[in-house]
């Protein structure tokens, strides 16, 4: 898990490197400033803070942790906000790329972040979140680190409205309580298909659906017979690979866009028989950019399946549905809708 949004206090992350959305003059202000010079100690940071001079819009400098748990404090500083038209965008991805490359300069292999100018300096949330994922994203395609996104409450942390809503209205429609479900089913007589196959000479469709006897059911991609019959016995570790080389990726890409580390990714691949969590699972389905009905099959190959009683799930199915490969974008939604996010593996 190289980038996890969590909910903390920022002063209180045991990493190497806290970053702080500072001013040009590097002085104490409010915010996450004020809380983060209180922390280690205003008057010693002050002092290191004065020695360096200052820092300009979109730049990083770092000091000691001093009193903090982490080691050292990145400071930047972010764009004010103006409409969009003033390189807001582009300076703040690069606050988030000068602290990344600070921290790696000086040997840091965790570091924890604010959601940078989305306090006093006016940077809408949801737009800050984005330059936030797509810098810290980028940066971590080519290095090993482990980042933290921490905000202090939900309410500081926003979905763009067209998201938000498309989600929940996701989620309205399909989420069902497993006891109402089935008192449903017997009341209308719904018909439930384990497994839908249609044959031809050499073509069939499979995939777990349930439906009411008047819906028609749902389009579904088809597959040889042949190539079905030949990965039935398949491990986990088998389709992965089989997979990975059918989409044309690397080894690489794919646990870098699923935001699973390296060790774990080695793990899956020379054991046979490993058997990754769920969440593993579903980011490396994500990351390989499955459809729903490939998405199924490998989940099966680790005992697992998606369901409609699950919020986590719905909101996962959300995305495969619209074709996203964001595993970022994924766990934005899990967390502004206070579910467990794709970063919990093993």
């Amino acid at each position: 898990m190289p980038m996890e949004i969590i909910r903390n206090d920022i002063t209180k992350m045991e990493v190497d490197a806290v970053v702080n959305a500072s001013n040009t003059e590097l002085k104490m202000g409010g915010g996450v400033c004020g809380a983060v010079f209180a922390a280690a100690g205003a008057e010693a940071l002050k002092a290191e803070c004065e020695s360096i001079g200052g820092c300009v819009v979109g730049e990083a400098v770092i000091t000691s942790g001093f009193g903090l748990p982490a080691r050292y404090i990145i400071h930047t500083v972010g764009p004010v906000w103006r409409g969009g038209g003033c390189r807001e965008e582009e300076l703040l991805q690069s606050c988030y790329r000068k602290a990344l490359s600070l921290a790696a300069e000086n040997g840091c292999k965790s570091v924890a972040f604010p959601l940078i100018a989305s306090g006093i300096y006016g940077y809408p949330k949801d737009r800050a979140l984005q330059g936030a994922i797509a810098a810290v994203s980028e940066f971590l395609m080519e290095h090993e680190m482990k980042v933290y996104l921490v905000v202090y409450d939900r309410k500081a942390f926003e979905l763009s409205e067209k998201l938000f809503s498309s989600v929940k209205k996701y989620i309205d429609d399909n989420y069902v309580d497993e006891h109402l479900e089935r008192r449903r089913r017997s009341d209308r007589g719904n018909v439930s298909l384990n497994r839908f196959i249609e044959c031809d000479s050499s073509q069939f469709e499979i995939s777990d659906i349930c439906f009411d006897a008047e819906t028609a059911p749902p389009k579904l991609k088809k597959r040889r017979l042949e190539d079905v019959l030949a990965q039935m016995d398949e491990t986990f570790s088998d389709s992965l690979l089989r997979l990975i080389d059918e989409k044309g990726m690397t080894d690489v890409e794919t646990y870098k866009r699923a935001n699973i580390d390296r060790k774990l990714f080695s793990k899956i691949r020379s054991s046979n028989d490993y058997k990754p969590n769920k969440k593993t699972a579903l980011s490396l389905a994500i990351s390989l950019g499955l459809n729903l009905d490939e998405t199924h099959d490998l989940l099966a190959k680790a005992g697992f399946a998606l369901s409609h009683s699950s919020r986590f799930d719905l909101i996962v199915e959300y995305f495969i549905q619209e074709g996203s490969c964001n595993i970022f974008e994924v766990n934005e939604a899990l967390f502004k809708f206070v579910e467990d996010t794709l970063s919990s593996h093993k």
